[in-house]
């Protein structure tokens, strides 16, 4: 048998996740370089490889999104950090699928209406398929409980802690300035829970419809923890008595009760004025059923190299599922509708049957 040719895929926007997906892309054994999509006027003309930090590659950047979908490619990996339905669609419509890490589509039956009838109806037009995915939400959220589910036959429960130690990020906008590290213990913002409602609530909802357990309600809380004395970070200085850690929970009940719950824990010390469990940077999963389960995954990464590293653990499921989202009936698929996403190790130009019996 033949190899099958490669899928020709186009790398929309080259922020943090972006960069680390178009350098995969070009690694990857079953792919092509078709294009690459960018914002900055900076960007433009510049060479994909050069973007990324690879040698050239022959494939230019472009701002001009006609340029983009007058090339003959298979899939667009859409990373942008504002999602634009408009963008979108015209994808899909001219036919090309769409793998995107932005979070709109996880649980299709709760995305906005007149966005998923638009969506839907490109992808008809289009014969074109569209998916969201990362690593949280995405694999740690549907890929990894659905895993941890195959070995029960009764759930009462399972939570998922989600640890972010960002003590060696040096980024003081973020830290102090965006989400209020340093600053007073004032009450919780209840936008940033109402953000990681949003954000997570659809893979919870998704996972609990494929358990023949729908949820009834999503809830969501924040917490601040304070520091008990001075803190020295790469970003700056949390004096004692001020904000060191947050914490924001979300929560799918269903008959009155939590069945499936997301917590996020980002802290900057865990020398802290609340009883908290503070884990490694990865996560911890929990699962309360007739075969209990206790599972950690930490990233194995030294902290100081966590924002070098990190970005490889979204843009790559996003790459890895390029070929199940091509190879997928037209609309909207959620994790539950397509197969198992598996990595392809082969090197480049190898025969993918050659090692078949």
């Amino acid at each position: 048998m033949s190899t099958p040719p490669p899928f020709r895929v186009v790398q929309w926007a080259t922020g943090t996740i972006g960069r680390r997906s178009l350098r995969a892309i070009l690694a990857h054994p079953g792919m092509t370089l078709a294009g690459v999509y960018v914002h900055s006027p900076d960007k433009a003309g510049r060479d994909a490889g050069e973007l990324c930090g690879t040698d050239p590659v022959g494939v230019t950047a472009t701002t001009d999104i006609e340029q983009i979908l007058a090339l003959d490619a298979d899939c667009v990996l859409y990373m942008p950090i504002t999602f634009d339905a408009d963008e979108v669609c015209r994808l899909l419509a001219a036919g090309f699928d769409v793998v995107t890490t932005c979070g709109r589509f996880h649980h299709p039956e709760t995305t906005e209406p007149g966005l998923r009838a638009r969506v839907a109806a490109a992808c008809a037009e289009g014969g074109a398929s569209i998916h969201s995915t990362g690593s949280s939400p995405g694999f740690i959220t549907e890929a990894i409980p659905l895993a941890l589910t195959s070995v029960q036959r009764e759930l009462t429960g399972l939570t998922i802690d989600e640890y972010a130690d960002l003590s060696r990020r040096p980024s003081p906008e973020l830290l102090f300035g965006i989400m209020g590290f340093g600053g007073p213990a004032q009450t919780a913002d209840p936008s940033r829970a109402a953000y990681l409602r949003d954000s997570f609530g659809p893979s919870l909802r998704l996972v609990a419809r494929a358990l023949g357990l729908p949820l009834d309600d999503l809830t969501a809380h924040a917490e601040l923890a304070c520091a008990h004395t001075d803190v020295d970070i790469a970003a700056g200085r949390i004096p004692a008595g001020t904000v060191a850690a947050q914490r924001i929970t979300v929560t799918g009940v269903r008959a009155g009760a939590p069945l499936l719950t997301f917590r996020a824990t980002w802290y900057c010390t865990a020398d802290l004025d609340a009883d908290w469990r503070i884990g490694d940077t990865g996560w911890h999963l929990s699962v309360d059923g007739d075969a209990p389960l206790e599972v950690d995954i930490r990233l194995a990464v030294d902290l100081d190299r966590m924002a070098q590293v990190s970005p490889g653990y979204t843009a790559h499921r996003a790459v890895n599922a390029v070929p199940a989202v091509c190879a997928a009936e037209p609309g909207i698929r959620s994790s539950v509708e397509l197969p198992q996403i598996i990595a392809d190790f082969r090197p480049r130009g190898s025969d993918p049957l050659s090692s078949i019996p």
